[in-house]
Order: C-alpha cells, then sequence, then structure tokens
C-alpha cells in the first residue's frame, strides 16, 4: 500500500535543505516532488483561464489522494500565497519518516490557513478531553503536533 506525505512549507528556500534530507533518509530522488504555482502559465486558447486551471487540477488531484476539499482548498491558497509543497511516497515506514523530516523543517499546519480547527472563546484546548480521537480519518494519517499529513492510497 502505498502512502505519500505531503507538507507545504512558506519559505520556498527551504525546499532544497528538505529535498536532501528526504532523500539521505533512503528516499530515491523519482519518489519525491515539488510543487509551486508556476511562475509563467501558457493559455490553450482565447478563453483559457491558465491559474483557474491550475488550481483545479491541483485540487482535484489531492482529493483523488484521499486530501479532503477544505484542506485540498488551503493546499491551494498556500500555494497561490507562494508556499511550496513537498510530496514523498514509499510503500513503507519511510513515509513515516519523511512526515517527522517535513515537521522538523516546518511543514505548516493547514488548519491555519483553512480555519477547519475549531476557535472556542474563553476555551483552554490543552485542557479539553477529546470526545474521539483525530489522529486517523479516513484515507489520511497525521503526526501529533504536526502539519505535514499522511496520505494511505
Amino acid at each position: 500500500m502505498k502512502k505519500t506525505a505531503v507538507g507545504l512549507f512558506e519559505n520556498p528556500g527551504s525546499v532544497d535543505e528538505i529535498v536532501r534530507d528526504l532523500e539521505a533518509s533512503g528516499f530515491p530522488r523519482n519518489e519525491v516532488r515539488v510543487l509551486s504555482e508556476p511562475r509563467e502559465m501558457a493559455g490553450s486558447g482565447a478563453m483559457s483561464t491558465p491559474h483557474t486551471d491550475f488550481e483545479v487540477g491541483l485540487i482535484r488531484d489531492l482529493t483523488a489522494l484521499g486530501v479532503i476539499e477544505a484542506d485540498a482548498e488551503a493546499y491551494v491558497q498556500g500555494v497561490r500565497r507562494g508556499a511550496v509543497m513537498v510530496f514523498a511516497t514509499s510503500s513503507g515506514e519511510k513515509a513515516n519518516a519523511a512526515t517527522e523530516i517535513m515537521n522538523r523543517h516546518g511543514a505548516v499546519e493547514i488548519e491555519e490557513i483553512s480555519g477547519t480547527r475549531p476557535k472556542l472563546p474563553n476555551a483552554d484546548a490543552s485542557q479539553a478531553t477529546p470526545a474521539h480521537d483525530i489522529s486517523v480519518q479516513t484515507g489520511r494519517f497525521r503526526s501529533p503536533g504536526s502539519g505535514a499529513r499522511l496520505f494511505v492510497w
């Protein structure tokens, strides 16, 4: 079963170091992908909307991977603002290690972008007892206290 670690990084300059660390941990270069919004996008005609086409395609690809639509839109929003996504795919524990590497490099918490984390006034989340385990959702696994996610497909 394939697993893909996905991380969003606000500092595009840090991506080369992340890729080097992933390769040093045993990932072949062809299992690591980097995605940023292309600077120039060629249109396919007079009615072409290349930026919209790119974003719709990215949302489609992410949801096919198991990302829920709200989070896929948050990833796109991050990329639109200049962030870079890193994907590392493997069929073993290497994918788990990839999330740890990405988190060490400051992968962004998607909830901070999408607002999917509830914000309650006068509530101390550290004192709350969860009603259920939120670490596992259909098709995705979160590393505790992290921004990188692991998707199983």
